[in-house]
């Protein structure tokens, strides 16, 4: 089918109706069959009272007991609908999927509400999109005329019946794995069919691994852009900035790798810092609605796959608007007005003509750092820079101001550095901008993204205030803090350690405290890990609101880096529109005009600044739940780079089956406990069935099994000798085995007594 029911009721309005031949026209349906199967769609969806039709066209109904979201299953069986809304999540029994499976967005109607222990239970009442079209699988053969497909990926909880012509793909060596593609997904009592669409090898090196994953997410097909003809930005409606010396922090080396913004920095008369960030100017360059603009949202945003990218930009527009050094580039620029304290007083926007003075590599900055004060020679990584190493002294000074005041805001850095495991490319340096994960890691002086990352946050900043002090439509990027419950429940795992901490007067933790706690002992990597888990992802929405992670109060929104998300793309789409076509003044009879551009004009509007026409795109784009999307589109590249690490490390402990290590317990549950061995930080499992010494038991208030007669502990942070036994690289799983000691008697006498009073451990204010 060409549509899924998402797109019919994203087409859809919940105000106004719609004729069936305008939305049969907003899903390019073509063909009688296409039409039938939009008629079949509607008739279940007015059945289910989700849409309504009349003689006036279609509408949305969005009844009340019926709650969008996406299953997560596990490999137990155990089925949760995750809420679009950010609702608790609901327990769905297998009898209540209905066929769905994870991954799938679907309609969920509660049956039972939550209660103190107890999560709400639902069913699911209606697919709203499939997420698996495809998907990884080994053959067998059941009985002599019957062949499966097995997908790799457990939580598929189901298997797919093959025609016996591909019985050739069989392997009982697991060798190769195979693509199936689903031509009939189950409904009734028919089960899912699929055929074979190509073998895949296991064992083919790093670029079969990234075919491997590629495949997994249905990212090896991707359509090619539609051609479109680039429009041409005149140089004379631009601010000319060619004589400020613009620096380009390069970071990424991989193929395809995005374009990022440059930076400039300025000082003030009257005290503090002007600091330009200049972006690649790509929105001016498509039009709004057009099929590239609709191709640029599909995708979503560039997504790397360790040294190779997949590039948002098809490679005439970002040969277009890249910024290059030595070249006259167009951009949009903002000039940040900082005091000496660091503190954001002004801003002005402009469309601007940039011409880059040079790269700003770590190379050079680790040379600048160990460059001593009166040398009188220059480091050959700092030739290029010889003329502009004041403006790069003094941009590492803001920089750290603005990371300072960014903490004390309540932001978090923590030190959880991707593992420098050569195969992840640029994987190991992260995006510039705020991370979707709610935490920054913490990023040394010489690391160029640290500096790009601090002027980005404060550009973003600037333009949600803009446009929320405008009442403009926007993108705007949302972060709350985490919940105190979770924090508290870190706390006491870290009380329970015997770490000190310094609570609130009412018991309650702090992100940024606990974080600063943890470093300062020899279990911080396992406890920030706990604490990061308690962070709350950033999502877009159309609303502004806080941002915790950028320690911004009120609005933030993304525009610099459109070459690597879509949502900066779309903000810089309305800021130009802004720039180029806002109405400074109420008519024309009046002579003079506010600056549209700048903070000025805060409060001083009171007429529409955009035509309704310039405003329709956006809005409708908005009201079709172009947010959504691009959070589902977002957390979908967040599982694709996790599956790139997975691999990456797995593929590093592969050699290491049989020998002894050294790793650090991350996590502890009732069925084992979890153990990272640097350097690859890759993690394993020891399950509890392999610990043959004693009997243990599980004690959730102090994260850590204990031997009930050797009293042998296992807790978070501790340093174990582990067998690396098993290495599942397509599945990431690695297998561990304890190194038990020789005598009981030293193991007791590591733990030094300290069980028997450990349960009685509470949160209290110091």
């Amino acid at each position: 089918m060409k549509f899924t029911v998402a797109d019919l009721l994203d087409q859809l309005s919940n105000t106004e109706p719609m004729p069936l031949q305008d939305l049969e026209k907003a899903l390019t349906l073509g063909s009688e069959e296409e039409r039938q199967q939009l008629r079949i769609g509607l008739d279940a969806l007015v059945r289910l009272a989700v849409v309504a039709e009349s003689d006036a066209g279609l509408q949305r109904l969005d009844p009340t007991d019926l709650v969008q979201a996406r299953l997560r299953c596990s490999s137990k069986g155990f089925c949760f609908a995750l809420r679009d809304d950010g609702g608790e999540d609901i327990y769905i029994r297998d009898h209540q999927l209905n066929h769905a499976w994870n991954g799938d967005r679907v309609l969920v109607k509660i049956t039972r509400e939550g209660g103190r222990r107890r999560s709400p239970e639902g069913g699911v009442q209606c697919i709203l999109a499939r997420d698996t079209t495809s998907l990884l699988a080994q053959v067998e053969a059941r009985d002599e005329d019957r062949l499966l497909a097995i997908p790799l990926d457990d939580r598929l909880l189901t298997s797919i019946e093959l025609p016996f012509d591909d019985r050739s793909h069989a392997d009982a060596a697991g060798e190769t794995v195979v693509e199936v593609s689903i031509d009939r997904f189950p409904v009734g009592q028919f089960a899912a069919r699929g055929h074979v669409a190509r073998s895949l090898p296991v064992r083919g090196g790093p670029d079969a691994d990234r075919d491997l994953l590629l495949t997994k997410h249905h990212l090896q097909g991707r359509p090619p852009a539609p051609r479109a003809s680039l429009r041409h930005l005149d140089e004379k409606e631009r601010r000319d900035l060619t004589a400020l010396a613009v620096l380009l922090p390069a970071s990424w080396n991989g193929v395809d790798a995005p374009s990022l913004p440059g930076l400039s920095l300025e000082a003030r008369e009257e005290g503090g810092w002007r600091l330009w960030v200049h972006a690649p100017a790509v929105a001016e360059r498509i039009s709004p609605g057009s099929a590239l603009d609709t191709w640029l949202n599909q995708q979503a945003g560039a997504n790397c796959a360790g040294t190779q990218w997949l590039p948002l930009l098809p490679p005439a527009l970002d040969k277009a608007s890249a910024l290059r050094v030595g070249e006259r580039n167009e951009a949009v620029s903002v000039a940040l007005e900082l005091s000496s304290e660091g503190v954001l007083e002004h801003f002005r926007f402009c469309l601007s003509l940039v011409k880059p003075a040079a790269r700003l590599d770590s190379a050079a900055l680790v040379a600048l750092a160990e460059r001593k004060p009166k040398a009188r020679t220059v480091p050959a990584a700092l030739k290029p820079l010889k003329e502009h190493l004041p403006l790069v002294e003094s941009l590492l000074t803001v920089v750290s101001l603005l990371r300072s005041r960014r903490l004390e805001a309540g932001s978090l850095d923590l030190d959880l550095a991707t593992p420098a495991i050569e195969s992840l490319g640029d994987l190991r340096i992260p995006l510039p901008d705020a991370s979707r994960e709610g935490w920054l890691v913490q990023l040394p002086d010489s690391e160029p993204m640290g500096l790009l990352r601090e002027a980005v946050m404060v550009a973003h900043r600037a333009l949600g205030r803009h446009l929320a002090a405008l009442q403009l439509p926007g993108l705007f990027a949302r972060n709350n803090a985490p919940e105190t419950d979770d924090l508290n429940e870190v706390a006491k795992a870290a009380l329970a350690l015997e770490i000190p901490l310094e609570l609130s007067a009412e018991g309650n933790a702090d992100a940024a405290e606990l974080a600063a706690a943890f470093a300062a002992t020899d279990r911080s990597r396992a406890l920030q890990n706990l604490l990061r888990g308690t962070m709350q992802p950033v999502e877009l929405d159309s609303q502004s609101g806080a941002h915790a992670l950028a320690g911004e109060a009120e609005a933030f929104a993304c525009w610099c880096c459109p070459a690597l998300h879509y949502a900066d793309l779309w903000n810089q789409q309305l800021l130009a529109t802004l720039l180029s076509q806002g109405k400074d003044r109420p008519s024309v009879r009046h002579k003079t005009g506010i600056d549209l551009a700048s903070d000025a004009c805060h409060g001083s509007t009171d007429w529409s600044i955009l035509t309704p026409s310039q405003l329709a795109p956006f809005q409708e784009a908005l009201a079709h739940g172009l947010a959504k999307r691009l959070n589902a589109r977002n957390r979908f590249l967040l599982e694709f780079q996790a599956d790139v690490l997975a691999m990456a490390q797995s593929r590093y402990a592969e050699p290491l089956v049989g020998q002894t290590l050294t790793g650090v317990i991350s996590g502890v549950q009732s069925y084992g406990f979890f153990v990272e061995v640097p350097p690859s930080q890759v993690e394993g499992l020891v399950h509890v069935s392999s610990l043959k010494d004693d009997w243990y038991e599980y004690r959730s208030r102090q994260n850590r099994l204990v031997g009930r007669k050797n009293r042998r502990v296992y807790m978070v942070g501790d340093r174990v000798e582990v067998e690396i036994q098993k290495v599942d690289a397509l599945r990431h799983q690695i297998d561990l085995a304890v190194v038990q000691p020789e005598s009981g008697e030293e193991a007791l006498a590591a733990t030094n007594g300290v069980l028997d009073g450990a349960e009685a451990l509470v949160l209290a204010p110091l």
